[in-house]
């Protein structure tokens, strides 16, 4: 059984500094393995020109999120999964950093870029990965890849017993549908998303929060509000995730019929 978390939190664009402290302060006081923040966390979200995302965007793992967040994960003992604006070169990523700690464990680039993230991002260029983490075995992905329906599959038949999945959600479909995404892989999922509204460049978003952490057999462990910020917390048992039998006839992995 371990604790795991969400933090649910309003980033302010472009202020990287005082959204690491942010961060910073909501986990100052909390007891837990493993805590999972929302997408692009430390620049925001809602950029309008490629200068904003070069100056935002910082090198994995050298930069200096990536390092605080080291430093947090080895200070209070967890893990920590959080999304990034990513420099490699000529190119920049929506990403999300594993940190544990022992210091960084990997990154994940986001495969399934999300309506103007495809201005400003290359799509990943990498696998679903699976990170070991001790007590249990994470996949990671990103906001947008909720929808596609193999990005949770992959990762659970990689092994993945626990999704951590940062976002900045303003659809209002996706905590239902992770339900789901859990039901028929039998896996645990953590969805940290952000709350508030950005307006830049004449455009607004207005992200829904609902934070939730889910588990196998279609349960909503946790699920935080629209517009508070908070740290959520639930117990999970990762057991409930190994067993893929429905009954004594059916294995959700043994019984598929990819090949027709």
């Amino acid at each position: 059984v371990m604790r795991a978390g969400f933090v649910q939190f309003n980033p302010r664009f472009g202020d990287v500094e005082g959204n690491l402290q942010r961060i910073e302060e909501l986990l100052r006081n909390c007891n837990l393995d493993i805590v999972v923040l929302p997408e692009l966390c430390t620049s925001g979200y809602l950029f309008t020109s490629h200068g904003e995302v070069e100056s935002l965007a910082e090198e994995i793992p050298d930069g200096m999120s990536t390092k605080r967040l080291c430093r947090i994960a080895r200070e209070r003992r967890m893990v920590i999964v959080a999304g990034l604006a990513e420099r490699k070169g000529n190119l920049f990523f929506n990403s999300a950093v594993v940190v544990t700690p022992e210091g960084y464990r990997g990154t994940y680039r986001k495969i399934h870029l999300f309506y103007e993230e495809k201005l400003w991002f290359a799509p990943g260029d990498g696998e679903f990965q699976i990170y070991d983490v001790g007590f249990c075995k994470i996949g990671v992905m990103i906001c947008f890849d909720w929808i596609f329906p193999e990005s949770v599959r992959i990762l659970s038949l990689k092994g993945a017993e626990l999704i951590c999945h940062p976002a900045n959600l303003v659809l209002p479909f996706c905590q239902d549908a992770m339900v789901t995404r859990c039901l028929e892989n039998r896996v645990f999922a953590i969805t940290a998303n952000r709350t508030g509204v950005e307006k830049r460049g004449g455009k607004s978003l207005t992200f829904t929060g609902m934070s939730q952490i889910a588990a196998p057999g279609a349960v909503i462990l946790l699920r935080s509000t629209e517009d508070r910020e908070e740290v959520g917390v639930a117990e999970i048992d990762v057991d409930g995730a190994r067993n893929k039998q429905v009954n004594d006839f059916n294995n959700l992995f043994k019984d598929r019929r990819p090949f027709l």
